[in-house]
């Protein structure tokens, strides 16, 4: 009788230990699959690169080193690169762009950037010549002087090199110009797999429908935008920096998006709960999202109330927090 009940006990608390044991690891499972959900959930659609002019001040007024540019951008949690050319002048313009000082400029970049395990995403091109001239002539040449862009770019593994639609005021004069301009430099640069983005970056450029009717005309797979979330000035009043006539910032990266190959978010002044004064980031994102971009979005902080390292950090956490409140 005895050894009954003590076989019937012991059947009862390895019946309850096996059951708290399921129980156990049934929670413990659903506290994972619940973390990985919520993970999943976080996680950007999109990925973080640094847009160089974030930290102009520092290279131009602190003499940082134009090359620390990785090294910083790893430190900020980034993983992408978006050079700006206008930032290496003692290398470069000092040098008249030489095949020399091009190379030297490759070199350095992909070492740093290989050195901090980043992705050179794109160089952003200024004071090359106006793509949207009306004299042939000047244009094509402005069209050749971006063509060592086009190769340092294919050389450090970029998609893109970024331009300007500079050069003529007169709308369709422009949209004519502009067409050619892109159709020449993006010719060039098909063979060699990099896209030609154009920033709406003042002038008729920030015309969200001009800017788009270009775009359709030229139809090449390798010519498209990079929507700025405040580059949105058509005109400035004179002799002031102060803007006259201003383009609908979300209409305008909308009617851009579907020609995006990357994405600016731009950033200047910050409130109290971390959110840009003048730009509704979850509404930016909700445009970027419902177009299908999951590229890099390039941090590109412009402000003078924070530091450029805070103003950085600021955007970066700010375009984090806002990819969770878009559907």
């Amino acid at each position: 009788m005895l050894a009954k009940r003590y076989l019937l006990l012991v059947s009862v608390v390895l019946t309850v230990m096996f059951s708290s044991c399921k129980d156990k690891k049934e929670k413990e499972v659903e506290t994972m699959d619940t973390e990985a959900a919520m993970t999943e959930a976080q996680e950007p659609f999109f990925k973080l690169s640094l847009a160089q002019w974030s930290i102009h001040k520092m290279i131009r007024n602190d003499s940082v080193d134009p090359y620390s540019f990785a090294e910083k951008a790893k430190n900020w949690g980034f993983s992408g690169l978006e050079y700006v050319s206008q930032l290496y002048p003692a290398d470069l313009e000092n040098n008249e762009y030489s095949e020399e000082a091009m190379k030297a400029f490759v070199e350095k970049s992909n070492a740093e950037a290989e050195k901090y395990g980043l992705q050179n995403v794109l160089i952003m091109i200024d004071g090359q010549g106006n793509l949207a001239v009306s004299d042939a002539d000047e244009r094509k040449a402005a069209v050749e002087r971006h063509y060592k862009w086009v190769d340092a770019a294919a050389a450090m593994g970029c998609h893109a090199i970024r331009v300007n639609l500079n050069g003529e005021s007169d709308p369709e004069k422009w949209k004519a110009n502009s067409i050619d301009g892109l159709t020449q430099l993006a010719t060039y640069a098909k063979d060699k797999n990099i896209n030609i983005i154009v920033e709406n970056h003042g002038g008729l450029s920030s015309n969200g429908v001009m800017h788009a009717e270009v775009m359709k005309a030229v139809n090449m797979d390798n010519c498209g935008t990079l929507p700025d979330f405040g580059n949105f000035c058509i005109t400035r009043k004179k002799d002031s920096w102060e803007c006259a006539e201003m383009y609908d910032i979300y209409k305008g990266v909308a009617e851009l998006m579907p020609y995006a190959k990357a994405v600016s978010a731009k950033s200047n002044v910050f409130d109290e709960n971390g959110d840009e004064v003048n730009i509704d980031y979850a509404k930016m994102l909700q445009i970027v999202k419902d177009a299908g971009y999951t590229g890099y979005i390039g941090v590109e902080y412009e402000g003078n109330e924070l530091g450029e390292e805070e103003g950085i950090i600021a955007t970066r956490d700010l375009l984090i927090k806002a990819s969770t409140s878009v559907n």
